[in-house]
Formats: structure tokens, C-alpha cells, sequence
């Protein structure tokens, strides 16, 4: 039982590691890649059901937003610059 919670836990953080770079990469052509590679394996949903991590983060995030606790985009290209050139 305990491996198969490990291989659980390992499968999340490869997706959220994925999810992660997928975020960060610009190059169109590499994403329009993967994407190709993902629509062999995924089939879309109408019933998209969340696992709890992220409904989790969702909620965490809605109330971060809420309290203005956010960056636009151009603030948050700013900030990654400027810790790129320390």
C-alpha cells in the first residue's frame, strides 16, 4: 500500500513539476510539440473532475486575489528580471 501512495505522490509532482515548466517555455513550435504528444494520451473531459491539491491551490489562490495579494504579468516579468540579474 505504501508504494502505491509513493507512486502517487511521485506521479503529482511530475505533473506539477510539468505544469511548472510548460508555464515558463515561450518557444511555440516546442509547445505545439508536446501539445501533439499530450493529445495521444488525453482524452478531454465535460465532467473535469480536480484532484484535492488543486482545488486546494485554487481556493488558496481565489483568496490571495481577493485580499490583493497579486502580481500583473508585466510586475511579475520584472521581478524574475530583476532576480536574473542579481
Amino acid at each position: 500500500m505504501l508504494y502505491l501512495k509513493e507512486k502517487a505522490m511521485k506521479r503529482q509532482n511530475i505533473k506539477t513539476l510539468l505544469h511548472e515548466s510548460i508555464e515558463n517555455i515561450n518557444d511555440e513550435d516546442f509547445l505545439i510539440a508536446v501539445k501533439q504528444i499530450l493529445d495521444r494520451k488525453y482524452i478531454p473531459s465535460d465532467n473535469l473532475k480536480l484532484p484535492k491539491t488543486q482545488i486546494k491551490r485554487i481556493e488558496e489562490s481565489k483568496e490571495q486575489i481577493s485580499k490583493g495579494n497579486f502580481l500583473t504579468n508585466t510586475q511579475a516579468d520584472k521581478l524574475v528580471d530583476k532576480w536574473l540579474n542579481e
